[in-house]
């Protein structure tokens, strides 16, 4: 079972610290069983309890997982995945639409929001013991969570979504919780979940958001949160619609205890109707991130939830960062406050790319999804030879991997800034990508 190595130690520290070396040392590897409890600590003649502690104490750390009656193995994933670096190498002269990236034309100009929050900075300079949330920002963030229908609760401040998802989980779960996760998904959610010593379970995902019976499933096998994004999910473009809104919250009431966090992902840039879940259970999150609708590089996400989680978050944060910067806060008010984002304008240009591709792709017998958002999701028989075909075609497109977890394969194609003109040679080389792809698997 461990071929050469040999457990040892007297105590749950020593146990658990000999199993971690012979990890980190590559003498156990991914994926590997570790001895049923009593066994091991018949052979190192200890009460099975000092094994159990050390057990526990691997999980909590992240080094190992408990699969049932199967026992105990050394976790098949590292702490972190990685799934940033399956990118393709874009080479000159193709064209990239692969990043995710929303259009810059449609952004809005930063510069007269920003010099007014450093004039202001100027007159009265930020400094430490200053409030950490700018209370216009506060202000008129609750008053569209209000107009939206998310239940009244206090509201902080994040750097982006990730970073306000990662307080939230923290703030709740221990290493070795299981979190139910759309599959595809964010592939930073993905990444952070195991990196955080958590277990992701994977729940389907169709053009209206997560499957009713796979969150039930997930649930009812132990997870301890959901993560659910509302509107433009990435990749596939879903957005929860009032019935399938309705049946998430009738699982959601079979498993009160269960931590519901939100990202409403198409905020200011879907101009569908936001259909939340939150205030379901006790334990609540959700969380609205200018970076699409405004620009990446603003790293600022407005989050609100239970009094009992925004205190846990507020509280690591001052432990952390102290707060997010007071400029970029103030500039994002502005923008907010003036109307920078003519949202149905932007839903309206995102869309006409979206369809115009859905349609040149289904003329030509190839099935994919996105009904809200930035991108269109293509299944493919094989992913890599589908990206490389694609590539060489000179069309960068990025690689289902890396928002998968049991999903079958498929490839992410950014249409933010396709042109018309782009549409139709683009759905040319998907189809004849799909018919190399189909020929030689058949072959």
């Amino acid at each position: 079972m461990l071929g050469e190595y040999r457990i040892s130690g007297r105590g749950a520290a020593e146990i658990s610290a000999s199993i971690e070396d012979a990890v980190g040392a590559g003498r156990l590897e991914p994926g590997q069983s570790l001895p049923p409890m009593r066994e091991l600590a018949a052979r190192l003649g200890v009460n099975p309890n000092t094994v159990a502690a050390a057990y526990r104490t691997l999980r909590d750390r992240g080094v190992i997982e408990t699969a049932g009656r199967r026992g105990s193995r050394v976790r098949t994933k590292p702490a972190t995945t990685g799934r940033e670096f399956l990118r393709v190498e874009v080479p000159e002269g193709a064209r990239d639409l692969s990043d995710g990236n929303p259009d810059p034309a449609l952004l809005p100009e930063l510069g007269p929001a920003f010099a007014e929050a450093a004039a202001r900075a100027d007159r009265d300079p930020v400094l430490y013991g200053h409030a950490p949330e700018e209370p216009e920002l506060l202000r008129l963030a609750r008053a569209e969570l209000d107009a939206d229908g998310v239940p009244e609760g206090p509201v902080a401040v994040t750097s982006g979504s990730l970073d306000a998802m990662e307080r939230v989980l923290a703030a709740h779960l221990r290493p070795g919780d299981a979190v139910a996760v759309e599959d595809p998904g964010w592939g930073g959610l993905l990444d952070l979940v195991p990196a955080l010593g958590l277990r992701p379970v994977a729940v389907g995902v169709d053009d209206d958001g997560p499957l009713p019976d796979d969150v039930r499933r997930a649930l009812a096998a132990g997870a301890r949160a959901l993560v659910v994004t509302d509107r433009a999910q990435n990749p596939t473009g879903a957005a929860l619609g009032a019935p399938r809104a309705d049946a998430l919250r009738a699982v959601l009431r079979e498993h009160p205890r269960t931590l519901l966090i939100e990202d409403d992902h198409g905020h200011r840039i879907v101009d569908l109707p936001l259909h939340t879940l939150a205030g379901t259970t006790p334990a609540w999150a959700f969380v609205r991130s200018a970076a699409k609708a405004h620009g990446p590089d603003l790293r600022l996400a407005v989050l609100t939830g239970d009094a009992r989680t925004l205190d846990r978050v507020r509280g690591r944060q001052r432990l952390g960062p102290g707060w997010v910067s007071l400029l970029t806060q103030r500039a994002v008010a502005r923008l907010w406050a003036d109307g920078a984002v003519d949202t149905p304008a932007v839903a309206a240009a995102y869309g006409r790319r979206r369809d115009a591709l859905l349609g040149a792709l289904a003329r030509r017998g190839v099935t994919a999804y996105g009904r809200t958002g930035l991108n269109v999701w293509v299944p493919v028989p094989d992913e890599t030879g589908v990206v490389a075909r694609l590539l060489g075609e000179g069309w960068a497109v990025a690689p289902g991997a890396r928002f998968r977890v049991q999903a079958p394969p498929g490839v992410r194609i950014t249409v933010s800034t396709l042109t018309e003109e782009e549409t139709g040679p683009l759905a040319d080389a998907v189809a004849s990508a799909l018919g190399a792809g189909r020929a030689h698997s058949r072959g």
